[in-house]
């Protein structure tokens, strides 16, 4: 059963920088304005106090320093007209100093009641965070909106939600570890912060010298549209979050042969494993074409020149995309899934990325089938060991599954400890109540001896047959 607590919250309050900042218009990257980033994204993050008298007063003061470095951050979208018939309006932020949104709340309840640790998908979470309004109105809004919660134990939660156009995970995680360096006392944050989005600008002009598949318009057979997963009332929906540790990986590696089952990674295993599972348990015509469309960081994995610098904080990934007949993907081993994720990970080169760049500015978001498309986000990388605050202990973090159902559809690879201690990867997941239940008897039977399940309320083992 899901716990029930209410956090009492004040009344939310504008934070500006703490000092003067450069008043000016910045425009983002062609990747920044990609469509489907155009909504608040939101995580938690769990802190054990150890020092801090008043822990809501300290972050906030921090908030202020921090948005002295990261003083677009304070401003307002704008979208500004361009020249010529048919041309989309220009998506820029106007860095208006006019601050981010803080609310300092409490609740009675305890970190361990929450669970030891913390884990997701956090049923809970919207004591802890901000009303954001409608999360994909993002123009003329905050940027960032800030909780702190603290907990009877003395323990506190922050809340955050951020507009996804002006930064990703990596970025995200970035200002929240320049808010603890703050917030510890540092005169700085410890990585300064680099705005430079003309790096994943579009070209001009704009050049399509790739094929990009997940641009191309996925067929439907039999006259289905490829929206039952919207159609849905939310409802009959759940979303369960499954834990890998390090014996479902290896359970997983198993079903693969020779060099590609000890080369491929953890990522490659669960991603290509969850996408036959949900094809299946959305019982797909065996000759429909189904799409895994996946996010691939530039940080450090492109060849390009010159390299994202350290310090950048928007949006730096591309979508690559594999594709198959449902029945092919079903029917053979889970080798060949794995094989289709990694060609679509080796297309994805310099070049490439700059021609899915021009493709953004040209034609906006890609055409997107939820019933036959697995969208997968792998944010298990992020450097949350970052965030230090000195007088107190992260003990846990994630993202909640929040938002409408195209959000909650994306599948998030995180990492996390599980209530043993062992480093796991957990991947949500989001399916009307009857496919959910096969594909947990899917996932049954790929894993052996067990896969670690928890629907946010009840964590239980599904056991291999």
């Amino acid at each position: 059963m899901v716990m029930s607590f209410t956090a009492a919250r004040s009344k939310p309050e504008l934070v500006s920088p703490s000092r003067p900042t450069p008043r000016e218009l910045k425009t983002l990257s062609a990747c920044d304005t990609y469509p489907a980033l155009r909504f608040y994204a939101t995580g938690l993050e769990f802190f054990r106090c150890t020092g801090a008298d008043d822990p809501a007063m300290a972050i906030k003061a921090a908030l202020a320093d921090a948005l002295v470095y990261y003083y677009p951050m304070a401003g307002r979208l704008r979208e500004l007209p361009l020249p010529g018939p048919g041309r989309k309006p220009q998506l820029a932020v106007d860095c208006t100093a006019e601050g981010a949104v803080f609310v300092e709340a409490a609740a009675d309840v305890r970190l361990e009641d929450l669970g030891n640790p913390p884990l997701p998908p956090f049923p809970w979470f919207q004591q802890f965070v901000c009303d954001v309004g409608d999360a994909r109105d993002i123009v003329g809004k905050p940027l960032v909106f800030l909780q702190v919660t603290r907990l009877s134990c003395g323990g506190f939660v922050v809340g955050i939600s951020h507009c996804h156009t002006m930064a990703d995970g990596f970025g995200i995680v970035q200002f929240l570890a320049a808010i603890t360096d703050l917030a510890r006392g540092d005169d700085r944050p410890g990585v300064l912060p680099v705005w430079e989005r003309e790096l994943l600008a579009a070209r001009d002009p704009p050049r399509v010298t790739h094929r990009h598949l997940v641009f191309e318009p996925l067929p439907v057979l039999g006259g289905h549209g490829g929206d039952t997963l919207l159609s849905t009332p939310m409802e009959d929906m759940v979303g369960r979050c499954f834990f890998f540790g390090p014996g479902d990986v290896a359970a997983l590696r198993s079903h693969v042969q020779g060099e590609l089952g000890s080369s491929c990674t953890a990522f490659e295993l669960i991603a290509a494993a969850m996408w036959r599972g949900r094809t299946a348990a959305l019982a797909c015509p065996a000759g429909q074409p189904v799409r895994l469309k996946f996010t691939m960081n530039a940080r450090g994995r492109w060849k390009r020149d010159p390299p994202l610098p350290p310090g950048f904080y928007g949006n730096a990934f591309a979508w690559p995309a594999a594709q198959a007949a449902a029945g092919e993907l079903t029917g053979r081993p889970l080798g060949h899934a794995v094989e289709l994720l990694r060609e679509a990970k080796r297309g994805m080169t310099d070049e490439s990325m700059a021609s899915m760049l021009d493709l953004f500015a040209l034609r906006g978001g890609p055409p997107h089938v939820p019933d036959w498309t697995y969208v997968v986000s792998d944010i298990s990388r992020l450097p949350t060991d970052g965030m230090r605050l000195g007088w107190a202990e992260r003990v846990g973090g994630g993202l909640p599954m929040a938002g409408d159902a195209l959000t909650r559809l994306v599948s998030f690879h995180m990492r996390c400890r599980n209530n043993v201690g062992e480093q796991c990867i957990v991947v949500s997941m989001f399916l009307p109540k009857p496919a959910m239940v096969r594909f947990a008897e899917e996932m049954t039977n790929v894993l052996s001896p067990n896969i670690t399940v928890d629907d946010g309320q009840v964590a239980q083992h599904v056991k291999g047959g």
